[in-house]
């Protein structure tokens, strides 16, 4: 029988989930994702291939299941941050800019945010099925009551307008992983973009 890391399996199954969101980031500073096979990834995170398909039957299942873990943190914060609503919908928009922001610092999250990371992104399902639609379900509602309340713009096509606004936080992220000191910067001029696009006038 394996042996057991931590003081339980599911403390044993965390710390695996760690080691292979760590093998895989190393990996794709080394080379392109469409080079990398699930026997790079096990050889990495050092577990036998066989036990790796324990964990997710192909590369693309297990970059679906590490970039949906990555993300609990930014969901829980956005959707904590969505629910206050007592607070302008605009506060809220600029918390949640920089919450994703935040987020995209992430170690287990740089990937998406790599330069060259297309074909990974282009793996991630969009719609319900993506790691990062409860998310854009949150942004949508925040946006819908700051129209409701007269803060925002009548935006026409909510879903539209949040995918468009999401391409400003996706370049935000990217420019955060090439130079980290540009953290506060971005997100500024982040929160300016988006605003000015919900805002009347």
């Amino acid at each position: 029988m394996p042996r057991i890391r931590g003081a339980s399996i599911s403390e044993h199954h965390e710390m695996v989930w760690a080691d292979l969101a760590e093998a895989m980031r190393q990996l794709l500073l080394e080379r392109d994702y469409d080079s990398i096979n699930m026997g790079h990834i096990a050889a990495r995170a050092g577990l036998a291939r066989n036990t790796l398909y324990n964990y997710a039957p192909d590369k693309r299942a297990l970059v679906l299941a590490l970039t949906r873990r990555a993300a609990r943190p930014a969901l829980e914060s956005v959707a904590s941050i969505a629910a206050r609503s007592e607070a302008p919908a605009a506060e809220r928009m600029r918390e949640i800019v920089e919450a994703v922001l935040e987020a995209s610092t992430d170690p287990a999250m740089q990937p998406m945010f790599r330069p060259g990371s297309g074909p990974l992104v282009d793996e991630m399902p969009k719609g319900p099925g993506g790691p990062f639609h409860a998310i854009v379900v949150e942004v949508e509602n925040v946006v819908r009551d700051g129209i409701a309340r007269g803060e925002f713009r009548d935006v026409g096509d909510v879903p539209l307008t949040v995918e468009l606004l999401s391409g400003v936080m996706r370049a935000g992220a990217e420019g955060i992983g090439r130079d980290p000191s540009t953290f506060a910067a971005t997100v500024g001029a982040a929160r300016e973009i988006i605003l000015a696009s919900l805002t009347p006038g």
